[in-house]
């Protein structure tokens, strides 16, 4: 029995019957210039042929099933061959994208449609490439999904309300078929919750009870259709405390503010210089050209260098308080917050201590002429003062100073082709409003939604 927040929000989520017939449409003539073609089968998969898409979410996934027995080169050649001139046919407004092998994107009547080429095989076992499971995962949900159906719809909504909807990597939550699959097992969207309240790290989950391969992951969820693939791999720990969080707090008090989307929220200049006296922190940015890489390849080597870059402030005496990443169309922005801006001359440097005899003297004979204190000896070791190599946390963004710092390969190249480096204020800029305004607006779904109430 559905609650009154439930009951009604369900008539938004689901799509119009004019909706529908819009996609079918569509998707119909996508598939009849495949099967004109004579050199694959056309499939529509994803949530659109599952029947779990929510209303105004128009992506269309076509698969263009090629014959198993062909070379991996041969179906990246024609299958991109094909899937760029149906997309010709429909629309001039298509571009090459590339996940594991290439594919085309476009736009067709306002709907964006991914023409996917992969092999038609007998079965999940004899996937070649990782998008040859997706038949195999449309056709697991389209025998189970029917009674359930409102049931994934209130469950993507509401992981959308909360932030934690979809695997990319910047989001690192809940995928469409994840929630898809999360709903079956339980045997719906409030039952989900009372489980996922008392989830904790390493959960695990597996469908069919054919797991073969053990997982590290905070959420593990095994593929029906693939024993040894985590469905929930691309979920942090932190989303999936979000989703626990979430899931307590809505069957404690279910209410409509769930189901809300949040407001995207932004900040002037003017405000940000306010913020930054207010907290009397240094904010440091680093803006750059995007890699020419999709999200998949790029945000992970934003987020390593990050680390890498974090790792270097702090090794020079500067204390991180936050730092974040993002990756717009054309530049990317790596955001410091630093606790304080300028260091002594001098710091303590530590040697061993006095009884590892080698060492010691080794330490001492070292340091003997510094012109600074020391060396002497403090609870047992030697420590000597030293110049400091940094005393400004600017200088530790120059080029020459990343050049020590261990930067993933696209982001040292971009890097290394030019970039902004920006203090304070300065920092903001339209691109990146939201990102800075969301930098400084942390706080966990329940947070937000009971500041909303």
């Amino acid at each position: 029995m559905r609650n009154a927040a439930e009951e009604r929000i369900l008539p938004l989520l689901r799509p119009t019957d004019t909706e529908r017939q819009y996609i079918r449409e569509i998707a119909d003539r996508i598939l009849a210039e495949i099967k004109k073609s004579g050199k694959a089968e056309g499939m529509v998969v994803g949530s659109i042929a599952r029947q779990t898409w929510l209303r105004g979410d128009h992506d269309l996934d076509v698969f263009m099933l090629f014959d198993p027995s062909i070379s991996r080169e041969d179906l990246e050649r024609d299958g991109l061959d094909l899937a760029r001139s149906i997309a010709a046919s429909l629309t001039d407004r298509y571009h090459e994208k590339y996940a594991e092998h290439p594919y085309i994107n476009a736009s067709v009547d306002g709907i964006d449609v991914d023409l996917v080429p992969c092999y038609k095989v007998e079965s999940a076992k004899k996937i070649q490439s990782a998008v040859d499971r997706t038949p195999f995962h449309t056709r697991y949900i389209i025998g189970k999904i029917d009674d359930l159906v409102d049931d994934v719809l209130l469950l993507k909504r509401f992981a959308k309300a909360g932030g934690i909807y979809g695997s990319d990597q910047m989001t690192e939550g809940f995928s469409g078929y994840l929630c898809e699959l999360l709903v079956l097992h339980f045997g719906g969207f409030v039952p989900l919750l009372q489980a996922a309240q008392r989830w904790r790290p390493h959960e695990l989950i597996d469908p069919e009870k054919h797991g073969a391969k053990k997982f590290e992951e905070p959420l593990i969820v095994i593929d029906p259709v693939d024993p040894r693939r985590n469905v929930a791999a691309a979920v942090s720990l932190d989303k999936m405390a979000a989703f626990i969080e979430l899931a307590r707090g809505y069957l404690a008090a279910p209410s409509d503010a769930f189901f809300e989307l949040n407001i995207i929220n932004s900040i002037s200049r003017e405000d940000l210089a306010a913020l930054l006296a207010h907290r009397q922190t240094h904010l440091f940015a680093i803006t750059f050209s995007t890699p020419p890489y999709i999200e998949e390849v790029v945000v992970p080597q934003l987020k390593r260098s990050t680390i890498a870059i974090g790792e270097h402030i702090e090794r020079n005496g500067f204390a991180v308080h936050h730092a974040h990443y993002t990756m717009q169309p054309d530049n990317c922005m790596i955001l410091f917050e630093l606790l304080y801006g300028e260091l002594p001359a001098v710091r303590t440097h530590f040697g061993p201590p006095v009884w590892n005899r080698d060492n010691a003297e080794k330490f001492r004979e070292k340091h003997i002429l510094s012109p600074l204190p020391g060396p002497f000896i403090h609870e047992g070791r030697y420590e000597v003062e030293v110049p400091r190599e940094y005393t400004s946390a600017e200088a530790l963004f120059s080029a020459q100073a990343l050049e020590g710092v261990s930067l993933a390969k696209h982001i040292r190249l971009s890097i290394e082709h030019g970039y902004d480096l920006k203090q304070g204020s300065e920092c903001w800029s339209p691109e990146f409003a939201t990102f800075i305004a969301g930098f400084f607006s942390r706080c966990s779904p329940m947070t937000r939604i009971e500041r909303k109430g």
